[in-house]
């Protein structure tokens, strides 16, 4: 039973990769023309697909930390759901997590807990690293 754990260290490479890239502002291949307003649809692309790979990449380890016995709560009880709910519950867990404080109508249980703290971290931490971004962005190009 050691591949889920490979693919949990997969996902968790993957989305410090996602990090890195976003903060030390490598660009998409698409490239978008900046005027003089201070939105970024660069930037704000960036965000919006690093939003996603978190929300999925968290959304994964939690299934895979299902499968492993440890699971997500629901309304205070333990439910057998199939393979496919399972899959559902982890990632509309990941993204209540990483998009609000959460509704507490699912709860991790055991190392679930420390791991959606990273992730609602995470999810306090982008917004503020995205208007940094912009006025980085934007004092870059006043100087050329």
């Amino acid at each position: 039973m050691i591949i889920p754990w490979l693919i949990m260290i997969a996902i968790c490479l993957i989305l410090m990769k996602s990090f890195l890239d976003f903060f030390r502002g490598k660009s998409f291949a698409v490239a978008f023309e900046m005027k003089e307003s201070r939105f970024s649809t660069e930037i704000f692309m960036a965000l919006l697909v690093l939003y996603i790979i978190i929300m999925l990449g968290y959304g994964m380890i939690y299934f895979i930390l299902s499968i492993e016995g440890i699971v997500l709560v629901e309304n205070g009880e333990l439910r057998q759901v199939s393979i496919l709910g399972s899959i559902i519950h982890s990632v509309y867990f990941s993204g209540v997590t990483l998009l609000s404080v959460g509704y507490g109508d699912i709860t991790p249980v055991g190392v679930g807990r420390f791991i959606a703290l990273t992730q609602a971290l995470i999810g306090y931490i982008l917004p503020a690293s995205f208007v940094v971004k912009i006025f980085q962005t934007r004092d870059r190009s006043r100087d050329t």
